[in-house]
């Protein structure tokens, strides 16, 4: 469409010109079915450091891509060119008012400068990467350099809101362009195609972040390009307090696709109590008893008759005997004459009606031949029961849980001092680390001092997303290819410092300063290309300056950043029993059911649930979420009793208006269970920074000719260090001088640029273990096979051969 309307527009009879406009817009009404958008002039991207010549396609440096040139010659510094909108002849452009671009989809033959480093771990191997780069053309490059070898891709593309914060075509896009929709889906579509490359298909992760702005279209793009693979999203409330919207909701959260490709899937984790939300039974933190008299359906002695039978204890109480035979339904269980010298239990509710048991006599024996049954204390002349499940027995047998030591009754002790729960959360995610406007703009300030960026992610939003799908992966691969100020990278380096993984990751951002700072620069007679203006682009005035301040721990003022950084990891601390006195509730068996599970919810802040609350409670032990409530003072002491060797409780309401009763009650209550051993975040100091290193490139652009000709070995040369892994320092050769041959073990490479010295460069590589992959410099295809016949390498590859037919046919993600 947008195609068609600018051809009607050139149609110079105003009748004809009406004609066609309605004709058009009432096919346009025909409905249309799943994910329609528009084509449009293809991308194109500006050539920076790459000289004119003819041939070359160019544009006004003042106005890129407003007027398009094709140069046929050029004499005494002036380009006579060719419009390619209307092919009239224009000569005597000046050479420097001109700059080369290209078509996406177009043959490029890039090449990485090395504008800066930051290493404070010089003898690791691990080197992050910030490539500034149109990300079009750097998926070009990294579908050459990782083909199907990233485990992990994060972006947060622009969101289209209208506020004409990204580019099409070098021209910003605002609310007016009708566009502005189909021009983002063929922006989205051109990268996640080249996306799709890089992702490992058996294991990887595909991460995008969006609003409601286009969540709807990105999830059927998503549908379209990746039929395979499973797509879930989730809410994230990024901004609790909302932004408010004239006659709408305010804005709180925004949404994350999560694309999963082969066996990839989240990972239990061990998370915060954030996490929790509506989830039950999440956050045992210890090893969780269950009751041994059957809850739930089919709970009743008819239900299951064959689980109504005695369980024989000593006299005191105190051990396990045996299982007696179930009666028959209907048989007193007053008939039942237990053996000498022990007591039957049989399953009772606390109503008085008759239940069963959870399991049945042999089971009941093994449990308690290996620890896993537990006596409750004598109220009564009655005990009640405990049982492992399966689930908790096989953290018993596989170490999660230590066995120190055995009770009385025979029931095991375990240390669970160092156990915290790992669990996947629902899809509604609100967490206060998240928050990005505390942790996004406020958090970037520590670093970068002045705000130079809108709307930075919350670090711990994206650890938290992406450690979901990386958390065992140490030695993952995470690619960023929208990545703004940096924030995925700081939070590898964060992840990475918490679990000692050497996860790398590669950053792609433009070098754009934005609307206002444009209009600011160009008044002063600067250009894209002038300095002035590109050490104000994203690139080298937020993302590097951000990535070296984290990594050294100093501001980019040289001052130690203040603050500390959250963890996922905690450290153990010694604490008291927490109480609390509840002084309002003045008859609790007065209530109803429903007031008593209401103010039962209210007490625990919701982690009791409300189904455990029986009408003639008086008060709850809630295992699971380690709290105990009093309801009715009259009945404290069977709580108190109850409560004993309950070591799981941490925190205790008291519902009386008593003091001297409460007071009581927390004294017994301490002398009985002691302290407790919990776990607190253990903190990072950010004036530490991270032991690792980095690498800023730019982008550049090679002559073809000149990579056949060899003479841009030096150039090619950190494109061969990051396609062999990155390993170590990136190494550099002067352009004038071109060794024969690299062995390079720190770097896991060699090069081998001189045929004729093959036996020196075979030589070599046997007496080195560390290489891993070999290029060698050779027209001759069947010379390069022999050659590489008798290396025992794990990659090998041709050059330049292999270099230049990959981005001589490399249209991949074009529309």
């Amino acid at each position: 469409m947008a195609a068609l309307d600018d051809l009607i527009n050139k149609i110079d009879n105003p009748e004809l010109k009406l004609q066609m406009q309605h004709v058009v817009r009432k096919l346009l009404k025909q409905k249309k079915f799943g994910l329609v958008f528009e084509d449009h002039l293809p991308e194109s991207t500006i050539l920076y450091g790459l000289g004119v010549r003819a041939g070359l396609t160019v544009t006004y440096k003042t106005a890129p891509l407003k007027e398009r040139f094709f140069v046929r010659s050029i004499n005494n510094g002036l380009a006579e060119c060719s419009s390619l909108d209307d092919t009239t002849s224009i000569s005597g452009i000046p050479v420097d008012d001109l700059v080369p671009f290209t078509t996406f989809g177009e043959p490029i033959y890039p090449y990485l400068q090395i504008q800066d480093t930051i290493s404070t771990a010089p003898e690791s191997p691990l080197w992050h990467s910030l490539i500034q780069a149109d990300n079009y053309h750097a998926l070009q490059l990294l579908t050459y350099l990782y083909p199907a070898k990233v485990d992990c891709i994060y972006i947060d593309p622009p969101y289209n809101t209208g506020a004409r914060d990204w580019k099409y075509n070098n021209d910003y896009v605002d609310s007016n362009d009708s566009y502005r929709h189909s021009k983002w889906l063929s922006m989205m579509k051109k990268r996640l195609l080249l996306a799709k490359e890089l992702l490992n298909p058996s294991d990887s992760a595909l991460i995008v972040t969006i609003d409601e702005k286009e969540y709807n279209h990105l999830g059927c793009l998503i549908e379209e390009l990746f039929p395979n693979a499973r797509t879930q999203m989730v809410s994230c409330n990024i901004n609790p307090g909302g932004v408010s919207r004239h006659g709408e909701f305010g804005r709180t959260d925004e949404y994350i696709y999560f694309i999963k490709f082969g066996k990839s899937s989240p990972s239990p984790l061990q998370l915060s109590d954030d996490w929790l939300g509506v989830v039950k039974n999440t956050s045992r933190n210890s090893l969780h008893w269950d009751t041994l008299l059957r809850t739930g359906t089919n709970h009743m002695r008819y239900d299951r008759p064959k689980l109504f039978f005695p369980i024989l204890v000593s006299e005191d109480f105190a051990k396990f005997v045996d299982c007696g035979e179930a009666l028959s339904l209907g048989e007193p269980k007053e008939n039942y004459c237990a053996p000498s010298g022990t007591k039957a239990i049989f399953p009772m509710h606390k109503d008085g009606t008759e239940g069963c048991w959870g399991v049945n006599q042999d089971y009941i024996r093994d449990l308690h031949t290996k620890g896993y049954l537990k006596i409750g204390k004598p109220r009564d002349g009655v005990v009640s029961f405990s049982y492992l499940k399966a689930g908790n027995q096989k953290k018993v047998e596989d170490g999660t849980f230590e066995v120190i030591g055995r009770r009385e009754d025979g029931s095991i002790i375990v240390n669970d001092s160092n156990y915290r729960a790992s669990y996947i959360p629902g899809s509604q995610w609100m967490i206060s680390a998240h928050d990005a406007t505390r942790q996004g703009s406020g958090f970037l300030r520590k670093f970068i001092v002045d705000k130079r960026f809108d709307f930075p992610k919350s670090l711990y939003a994206v650890h938290d997303t992406l450690r979901f799908f990386v958390a065992n992966k140490p030695n993952a691969l995470i690619v960023d290819f929208f990545a703004g100020s940096g924030t995925t990278l700081h939070a590898v380096n964060l992840l990475n410092a918490e679990d000692g993984g050497n996860r790398r990751c590669i950053m792609v951002t433009n070098n754009e300063v934005g609307e206002s700072v444009e209009k600011d620069l160009i008044a002063k007679g600067f250009k894209p290309g002038d300095e002035e203006w590109e050490k104000l682009g994203i690139a080298r005035y937020v993302n590097w300056p951000r990535t070296v301040a984290s990594i050294t721990g100093l501001d980019v003022k040289g001052q130690p950043i203040k603050g500390e950084y959250l963890t996922y990891l905690t450290t153990e601390k010694e604490s008291n029993r927490r109480f609390q006195q509840i002084s309002f509730v003045k008859d609790f068996s007065s209530l109803s059911l429903s007031e008593k599970k209401d103010l039962v919810t209210v007490l625990s802040k919701g982690t009791v649930a409300k189904s455990s609350v029986e009408d003639n409670a008086s008060y709850i032990i809630d295992n699971d979420s380690a709290i105990a409530i009093l309801l009715d003072e009259t009945a404290a002491y069977d709580w108190l009793d109850e409560l004993e060797g309950q070591d799981e409780i941490r925190d205790f309401i008291i519902c009386t208006s008593d003091k001297k009763l409460f007071n009581s009650l927390k004294k017994s209550i301490s002398e009985s269970l002691g302290t407790f051993k919990e776990q607190e975040p253990l903190l990072l100091s950010m004036s530490q920074g991270f032991k690792t290193n980095a690498i800023f490139f730019k982008l550049g652009f090679l002559d073809k000719q000149a990579v056949q000709m060899g003479r841009q070995f030096a150039e090619l040369l950190p494109l061969l260090w990051m396609k062999s892994g990155a390993y170590g320092a990136c190494p550099q050769v002067n352009s004038d001088s071109i060794p024969t041959m690299l062995i390079l073990p720190q770097n896991k490479f060699a090069v081998l640029t001189n045929e004729n010295e093959f036996g020196a460069f075979s030589y070599a590589l046997a007496a080195s273990n560390d290489i891993e992959t070999v290029y060698i410099v050779t027209d001759s295809e069947r010379g390069y096979r022999e050659m590489v016949a008798q290396l025992r390498v794990r990659n090998s590859y041709q050059l330049y051969r292999d270099y230049l037919d990959n981005f001589t046919i490399n249209t991949k993600g074009s529309i």
